[in-house]
């Protein structure tokens, strides 16, 4: 009996395991073709639409998207081709030394 909980456990534990280390990202894109001041606009719409995309910063002057997301239901290349099919093909930027 007791082997049988444990064996339970455990592959409970395991179907658990992916939600368990899912979690808010933050990830900056370098964005392309943004040359006016509605530009940013439409870079924060399309990002924004993405299921799962809970906040999106985007800076003209750096030509940049700061996006906050939830892993578990998107990433981002997906995050990137919503801009991409908007007309501003984005890249995440290289974090770190």
């Amino acid at each position: 009996m007791n082997k049988y909980l444990s064996a339970l456990a455990l592959i409970g534990s395991m179907m658990l395991a992916p939600s368990a280390f899912a979690g808010e990202r933050t990830v900056t894109f370098a964005v392309d073709n943004m040359t006016c001041a509605s530009c940013p606009y439409i870079v924060k719409s399309s990002m924004a639409a993405v299921s799962g995309v809970a906040k999106v910063a985007v800076s003209f002057e750096a030509k940049t998207a700061t996006v906050t997301f939830d892993d578990a239901k998107t990433n981002p290349d997906a995050i990137a081709a919503a801009s991409m099919n908007a007309g501003y093909p984005a890249h995440p930027v290289q974090q770190g030394s």
